[in-house]
């Protein structure tokens, strides 16, 4: 009995994996491609202003 419990772990684990691969591979593309990649867009381009803003140095009028 000692080697159902030294396997359950690693194939519960393996079956958990093979799940989470699946829906990855399933969420790819269709129907919320292009909302998928509008928020990284955005993201990126808000990162990028940011980024700029920062690159600038502020002008002391003194």
């Amino acid at each position: 009995m000692d080697y159902v419990s030294a396997l359950l772990p690693p194939a519960v684990m393996a079956v958990f994996f093979i799940a989470v691969i699946r829906v990855i591979v399933k969420t790819q593309g269709g129907a919320n491609k292009a909302k998928e990649d509008a928020a990284v867009d955005a993201a990126l381009a808000r990162v990028e202003g940011a980024r700029q803003y920062t690159a600038t140095p502020a002008k002391d009028d003194a």
